[in-house]
This record gives C-alpha cells, sequence and structure tokens, in this order.
C-alpha cells in the first residue's frame, strides 16, 4: 500500500503540501495540486481518513439539522447545501429535529460527536439562548430561516412578515376584501411572522381583522384541507385565501375543489415558498417566493470562507426579499 511519504518524494513536493491538497486547502496552486493528485493515482493512494483528520483538525464535514427530510423546501435546503459544499471537497452530515426541542438538541450534540467542522441549522425549537451558547463554544454555526438577536452575522433568512404582508397585498389589490387566512403552527417565528404580515395588509388598506378569518395549520398538505373545511364553516363568503405555505395552499386547492369551487373564478388561493410543484399544480398557485436555495447556498459559501478559507464568489448576504409569483390562481373581483 502506498504512503503519503511517497505521494510527496513521486509529485516533488513536501508532506504539508500533500497533506494541504488532501484537505482542500485553497493557497495550493492548481499546478501543484495537480501534481499531487497525479501522483496518489499513479501510486494509487487511499488518504487515512482519520489520521488526516487529526493531523488536520479538520474532518471535511459539515453538519446540516432540517426540521424533516420530506418535502419540496427541505429537499431544496438540503440538495443545494450538498451541491456547493461537495464542489469544494466538503462532506455533509443530515439529520432531522422534527420541530422538538429535545430531538433537535439531541441531534445537534450528535453532529458535534461526529467532529464536524461547522453546524447549518434550520433550527425551529430550540431556544435563541442555546444557539448563543452554541455559538460562544467556538464551533462555527449558522442558522438559516431565522433571526438570533446578537448573531446577525450567523444568520440567513427571509422577511417573513414582508412575504405575508405581500401576499396579501397582492389578493387586496385584486379586489378582494374578504380574505381568509391559514397559518403555519404559530409557536413557529416564521408562521407568526407571516401571519402579522397579513394583518398589516388587511390594517392598511382599512380592512377589519377577524379572528375568525384565521385557522392554524401544521404546515402540511392535509392541514390546509382542513383549513379550508373549516373555514366555510366559520368565515363563509370569503373570496380569498392565503395560505403561509404552498403545500396547505395544495391541500385547500383539493378540499376548494371538492366542495365545488371554481379557481380562480369563485376563489382566490395563494402559497408561500414557491416551491417545485407549485408551478405544476392545475391551477399554477400563485405564491411569495422564499428564496431557501439561495438562503442553503449563502450558508454553504458562508463556512467555505469563514472555515475552510474558500473565499465566496458572491458577496455574502444574510436578509433575503420575499417576491410575488403570479401565476393562476389569484383572480380579479
Amino acid at each position: 500500500m502506498a504512503t503519503i511519504y511517497q505521494v510527496s518524494e513521486a509529485a516533488g513536493v513536501s508532506l504539508a503540501t500533500v497533506s494541504r491538497v488532501m484537505n482542500g486547502n485553497a493557497k495550493v496552486s492548481e499546478r501543484t495540486r495537480k501534481k499531487v493528485e497525479d501522483a496518489m493515482a499513479s501510486l494509487g493512494y487511499q488518504p487515512n481518513a482519520i489520521a488526516q483528520s487529526l493531523a488536520s483538525n479538520r474532518t471535511n464535514s459539515v453538519g446540516l439539522l432540517v426540521s424533516e427530510l420530506h418535502g419540496s423546501y427541505f429537499g431544496d435546503l438540503m440538495s443545494t447545501v450538498e451541491h456547493v459544499l461537495k464542489q469544494n471537497g466538503k462532506h455533509v452530515i443530515i439529520t432531522a429535529g422534527h420541530v422538538d426541542e429535545k430531538r433537535e438538541h439531541e441531534a445537534i450534540e450528535f453532529l458535534k460527536s461526529r467532529r464536524c467542522d461547522a453546524l447549518i441549522l434550520h433550527a425551529e425549537a430550540v431556544s435563541d439562548d442555546y444557539l448563543k451558547t452554541l455559538v460562544d463554544s467556538k464551533i462555527p454555526v449558522v442558522v438559516i430561516n431565522r433571526k438570533v438577536d446578537a448573531l446577525d452575522e450567523n444568520c440567513f433568512v427571509v422577511d417573513n412578515e414582508r412575504g405575508g404582508y405581500m401576499a396579501t397585498k397582492a389578493a387586496i389589490d385584486a379586489g378582494h376584501k374578504k380574505i381568509a387566512y391559514i397559518s403555519g403552527p404559530l409557536f413557529k417565528k416564521d408562521a407568526s411572522d407571516r401571519l402579522a404580515g397579513h394583518k398589516r395588509a388587511l390594517q392598511e388598506a382599512g380592512l377589519t381583522f377577524d379572528e375568525t378569518s384565521v385557522f392554524e395549520g401544521d404546515f402540511h398538505e392535509s392541514s390546509g384541507q382542513e383549513g379550508m373545511q373549516h373555514l366555510q364553516k366559520t368565515f363563509s363568503d370569503f373570496t380569498a385565501l392565503v395560505c403561509a405555505n404552498d403545500e396547505m395552499a395544495s391541500g385547500a386547492m383539493t378540499a376548494a375543489r371538492e366542495a365545488g369551487f371554481d379557481i380562480p373564478s369563485q376563489l382566490s388561493i395563494i402559497g408561500f415558498d414557491n416551491v417545485l410543484f407549485s408551478r405544476y399544480l392545475y391551477p399554477k398557485l400563485t405564491t411569495i417566493n422564499n428564496p431557501i436555495h439561495a438562503m442553503g447556498e449563502m450558508a454553504a459559501y458562508w463556512v467555505l470562507q469563514h472555515v475552510y478559507d474558500i473565499k465566496s464568489p458572491i458577496p455574502i448576504e444574510h436578509l433575503f426579499e420575499p417576491e410575488v409569483v403570479n401565476r393562476d390562481t389569484l383572480g380579479k373581483l
């Protein structure tokens, strides 16, 4: 079996240079990198990952915590982070917290036990104080879709309040005055912020907010269906329905059709997230773009730049703006 010493001799470089190439260090020239990689290939050299990580104090792995392992939203986040890091020779270890404080804490401790070089967290249940303590412990941490006071430089978040405002304002601008709303779980900051934006749009237009116009869902398709059925009984005759994510909007569309509504001539529906399937629903869903792809990409670039000294190809941004994506489910009155 070939050794690192033989690779060094065959490539005509120092052991330190071979080590830098194996660890993906950006300070090695392409010419030198190629010499080392060619020597490794010709000798059939396989680096010992354990010895490599002990020597460099790096595992070349990044931990990623998500709330769920299913769904277009988290699928996009996971694939984006993995793609950016893999392009730069890093690996991703993924675990889920299922929006439960104990399980999120256990998942984060698991990632720490795997000696991940950094953590990218879509954490919804652990406290801000816990996240601050995590950052203070010198583990490089970034947080997605959540703003934590005093950790602005570690957070990548969309303006959810503005997104909720834009969704309802789009309905108001189309002439709708009686607007129902299906929220996400209101203990979640993104869900409560989107509802706050909805209320602001109503107030700005001089429309009265009615508590019976809101159904609290769970961000899953079934709660959109349940919410539509519930609102028909408690807040009848609404002409527009704003949903806090696309999955619930999809469920609400199913329930609306089953109840005999034509979309959008009899009922307009607006979602939030702009996940992939939203453009393939019938009618195609009008929604708010939540740039989870861009946030995941930016979080990965932050890790590469701050942990591995690999310069980001684009400026690092932390706050992302939502946008209305006009399709076919919002009709004018």
